[in-house]
């Protein structure tokens, strides 16, 4: 396909799409006898506004960033990581306890040291799919969403017992949360009065190096290879198996990291909810940017302003919340369904034809598979 036809083509299908998720969430607010374009407009601009506004879609960005990156390298090497939920928190209960174990480190060594705690717990989680995938053969989907699970479980059996708060249990309330990190664990604010932390610059250097390990580096060949074709893979020497653990391991890295970042800047504590589905929200945000840094970083901003305007026409418009979760899954579906025949080159072909035809070049254009 030519490349004026391609363009066309990527356009009409991504205006489709627009058109599709808007129409869904249109049909829900008229059952909810809301507003549909004061509600549009809350959610794509009243974010933008202010400062407030703005800091807190960075701050949503941050680790739908971290996670993606994790989940592009597990995807480029043929392995579907679908557990990075899980993976954040391990990381949250592992950067909390090494902050917990010594608050008296002076900053500059404990909050790398909580970061790579963070890291390494998200990694050895994932790495139990890793390895059933890699040598047992086990089908990563199945075994990470039911990691997905036991990790929940663990994390709420930490929160009500070995790791609450003291205060809790004294004053009765039972608060599934951890006692507050010590300062000395806190990433810092950028701008004070704002939760924009250090922690956006993180994610930009770590997109960075996704991009120069995945296309700059012989590593990051072989796990594009492996994922590209297994079996020619193995023609050409390269360890598939070996790829395949590594990439889950790196994305479970990605995944604690981010999980680490979170309760270190943000929320300074472990909670309840704290991953706020940003382990399933960075997998469409991977997909969105195509499993390529670039487009990672504008997608997960795209997603930080419909996380925060949807939260805002909870509070200005009164609309419920699970209303506006089937307006986030109505655009997810529709990003997701878009890619899909974009991708497709016999939907590409058929499309190439119809043009020549109406360009009055009945021989078609030629489609690339």
């Amino acid at each position: 396909m030519k490349t004026s036809a391609r363009v066309a083509y990527i356009a009409l299908i991504s205006c489709v799409a627009v058109l599709a998720a808007v129409g869904i969430g249109a049909i829900v607010l008229v059952i909810l006898g809301a507003d549909v374009v004061q509600t549009y407009k809350v959610i794509l601009t009243e974010p933008l506004k202010d400062l407030f506004g703005i800091t807190e879609v960075l701050v949503r960005a941050v680790p739908l960033i971290l996670v993606a990156l994790g989940i592009a390298v597990s995807f480029r090497a043929g392995i579907l990581n679908i557990g990075a939920e899980g993976q954040i928190q391990m990381g949250i209960i592992s950067a909390t306890a090494v902050a917990l174990a010594w608050p008296a480190l002076p900053k500059s060594t404990l909050v790398p040291l909580i970061l790579l705690a963070g890291a390494a717990g998200g990694a050895l989680w994932a790495s139990i799919a890793g390895y059933l995938r890699a040598k047992l053969g086990v089908n990563e989907i199945l075994s990470t969403v039911m990691l997905n699970y036991i990790a929940a479980q663990l994390y709420g059996y930490l929160l009500r017992g070995p790791m609450i708060d003291p205060a809790e249990l004294q004053t009765g309330s039972g608060t599934p949360q951890s006692v507050r990190l010590p300062k000395s664990a806190w990433i810092d604010r950028i701008i004070p009065g704002t939760r924009l932390h250090w922690g956006i610059v993180l994610a930009l250097v770590l997109a960075i190096f996704i991009y120069i390990l995945l296309w700059r580096t012989t590593s990051g060949f072989k796990l594009r290879a492996a994922g590209a074709s297994a079996k020619a893979a193995r023609y050409g020497g390269i360890n598939v198996e070996s790829c395949l653990f590594f990439a889950m391991v790196l994305a479970g890295a990605f995944a604690g990291l981010a999980g680490a970042v979170e309760v270190t800047a943000v929320h300074r504590r472990a909670i309840e909810g704290i991953s706020s589905g940003y382990g399933f929200s960075g997998i469409v945000v991977a997909l969105f940017g195509g499993l390529h840094p670039g487009g990672i970083i504008p997608a997960a901003l795209f997603f930080g302003v419909l996380l925060v305007g949807t939260d805002m026409t909870q509070r200005i418009l009164s609309i419920p919340a699970n209303m506006v979760s089937v307006l986030q899954g109505a655009v997810i579906l529709s990003i997701i369904s878009a890619k899909m025949v974009i991708n497709d080159p016999y939907a590409r072909e058929k499309f190439a034809r119809r043009l020549s035809r109406f360009r009055g070049h009945p021989g078609g254009y030629e489609v690339k598979r």
